[in-house]
């Protein structure tokens, strides 16, 4: 069976992997629309019904750590965010939480330095990881900031999922393909966010995500789930916010 086949055959059978033993689920696409968004079990049925998500009605900035031992208590769930330099994380995390500005954005890739913490709905956390990759500081920066991201992804009890966040325009880069390489290994639960689709025709679009899912083939028997954004668009933003509420379910379970 070819790459395009097995393609094929993950979308016919609508079943995707959450990558890892923490959740132990697996996410069955028949609960979601076409558009990558939840049902809920009438509207699976219905398709003239409509699914309210989840509304952020609060979210606050609570703490930046350095380790994961300053990190809160694990007592809520997590949904960490993470990506290469300049992938688009902080106007990502901006769009979902509808607030301008609480993750700071800038011009320089690397800004974000530390473990960040942001508490969402009085019931679970959002987590802006560092980013990795080329991000311009010095090679002791680099190395603890490797160290900060690996301790709190390997250690933290509560982490529900991670977000890869992948900039659509490029392709597949070994970076990223070896830090989910990573993440598989160590079984933690994690999905795909390709950001910055505004910058693309379909056809590019279409095709660059086609690429990516040929290069982890290579590797991976099942894909992890996959979303498209665009933080100027506004493009995703219902997808992520029904599955953090759908994934919420298996806290405490």
């Amino acid at each position: 069976m070819n790459i395009e086949q097995r393609i094929m055959n993950d979308e016919v059978k609508k079943t995707v992997a959450v990558t890892g033993g923490r959740m132990g689920r697996m996410c069955d696409k028949k609960n979601f629309g076409l558009d990558g968004t939840r049902r809920s079990k009438q509207t699976a049925v219905d398709e003239n019904v409509t699914f309210i998500f989840m509304i952020i009605k609060s979210a606050q900035y609570h703490c930046s750590s350095t380790s994961i031992e300053q990190c809160p208590k694990p007592v809520m769930p997590e949904y960490a965010f993470i990506g290469r330099s300049n992938v688009g994380k902080s106007s990502l995390i901006n769009m979902i939480l509808s607030r301008k500005g609480i993750a700071k954005t800038s011009r320089t890739p690397g800004k974000t330095q530390l473990i960040n913490h942001f508490f969402i709905n009085n019931e679970w956390y959002l987590v802006d990881l560092p980013g990795y990759g080329f991000a311009k500081a010095a090679y002791d920066k680099k190395k603890r900031w490797n160290k900060i991201i690996q301790e709190y992804i390997l250690k933290r009890k509560n982490l529900l999922c991670l977000f890869v966040l992948i900039d659509s325009r490029h392709s597949p880069l070994k970076n990223d393909i070896r830090f989910m390489e990573f993440l598989g290994k160590n079984q933690i639960p994690f999905v795909i966010v390709f950001t910055k689709i505004d910058k693309l025709s379909a056809y590019a679009q279409k095709k660059n995500i086609l690429n990516y899912k040929k290069e982890m083939l290579r590797f991976w028997e099942t894909l992890p789930q996959i979303f498209i954004t665009s933080a100027t668009r506004r493009t995703g933003k219902k997808a992520l916010l029904d599955f953090i509420e759908e994934t919420m379910e298996y806290w405490n379970v």
